[in-house]
């Protein structure tokens, strides 16, 4: 198995372990998990193929569908009200 791929298993395992912690502590590692994702998508698209990196990127928007659309309303202008666990 090649390198890229066995990071992208490290990741959907940190992505699972990260899901189930409590909503307040998944902000800072499911946002360096977020940031990586690109990066790890563009390798094993580079080194695989494009329809593996289609793969991962299906595969990353099913897993980050929730803050994807979040950053996405921000962008937009539109109204990203935050889940009731991390109003204040």
């Amino acid at each position: 198995m090649s390198a890229p791929l066995i990071l992208g298993a490290v990741w959907v395992l940190a992505s699972a372990v990260v899901a189930m912690l409590p909503m307040k502590r998944q902000m800072v590692p499911g946002l360096a998990l977020m940031v990586a994702a690109p990066v790890l998508l563009g390798w094993i698209g580079w080194v695989h193929g494009w329809a593996w990196g289609v793969a991962g990127l299906l595969a990353f928007v099913s897993m980050f569908r929730n803050p994807l659309l979040y950053f996405l309303r921000r962008a937009l202008g539109r109204p990203a009200p935050l889940p009731r666990e991390l109003e204040k």
